[in-house]
């Protein structure tokens, strides 16, 4: 894949319009919005997002790759991530992961970790997200898939969940803490509600079993990059590469890799990784 046709990483790593200087910094540095003198993107009309798995078939239409930002709601508070969905959008991004802060977060780093202290400490939850979804997703082009952890969906109950989500307008749902033996009931309800279930694999995964996560993901494939939690590496692992052809000799579906990919050089290397692999999309967490 060409280097042109990944949408830029530094309009996710750190946006700044003219018009609306509204500055999203670095998952390496501190979670920081100024939403001073930006004006409000509400009288837009967006085109309606499409699905997952359509967003991933325009672009290998197109000869792209997708551009994955990942944001915690509630951080620094929910109107502000309310226009930071909208600013990410209009810059380029292709879908959008929107984490549901909560207060064991096992996959997460001490960035998101932070993030997540500070929603919650506001008052975030989930009722509060859906109602700022429920006004915000009918501006946005692209679709919105959370990343939510498995207590929050069994408090509310699986199938309300599915459909609380759905009548807002999400398309996607990422649950890093559910083992693939346990989400046959939330693949049900997910296909019941049309939301496309996103399923994890990583360096660690015995090849036959990312097989079978591979065929029960819906959506795409993600490959967490490198062992450990989220946040910022140095360098992309090592082994993404040949993960990434073993992933190609399983499934035709795409592939996201995300944890660690904090820069846009980092971005770009991963777009550019499927001269012999299936076709990478930069998620940077």
């Amino acid at each position: 894949m060409a280097a042109s046709s990944l949408k830029s990483a530094a309009g996710f790593l750190q946006l700044k319009k003219p018009q609306n200087p509204l500055l999203l910094r670095s998952p390496s540095q501190a979670s920081t919005l100024s939403l001073k003198k930006f004006t409000p993107m509400a009288a837009l009309t967006a085109t309606p997002a499409v699905g997952l798995s359509q967003t991933f078939t325009k672009l290998k239409e197109q000869g792209k790759v997708a551009l994955i930002p990942y944001i915690t709601a509630g951080d620094p508070d929910l109107s502000i991530t309310a226009e930071a969905l909208k600013v990410l959008d209009s810059c380029g991004s292709d879908i959008i992961e929107l984490g549901v802060p909560y207060s064991d977060p096992l996959a997460d780093g001490p960035v998101i970790q932070a993030a997540t202290t500070r929603s919650l400490s506001k008052g975030t939850n989930l009722n509060s997200i859906v109602s700022m979804l429920k006004e915000v997703i009918p501006q946005l082009s692209c679709p919105i898939a959370l990343f939510t952890y498995y207590n929050p969906i069994l408090k509310r109950g699986i199938g309300e969940f599915m459909s609380t989500i759905r009548d807002v307008g999400v398309h996607g749902l990422v649950v890093p803490d559910v083992p693939l033996e346990e989400t046959e009931i939330l693949r049900k309800e997910a296909v019941k509600h049309n939301i496309e279930l996103v399923l994890l694999t990583t360096p660690t995964t015995p090849i036959d079993r990312m097989r079978a996560i591979a065929e029960a993901s819906e959506g795409f494939l993600y490959l967490v990059s490198s062992i450990g939690v989220t946040g910022a590496r140095a360098s992309v692992n090592e082994r993404v590469p040949a993960l990434l052809k073993e992933i190609k000799e399983a499934t035709s579906k795409p592939v996201a890799v995300g944890f660690g990919i904090s820069k846009p050089e980092q971005a770009k290397q991963v777009s550019m990784l499927n001269s012999e692999c299936p076709t990478p999309h930069p998620h940077p967490r």
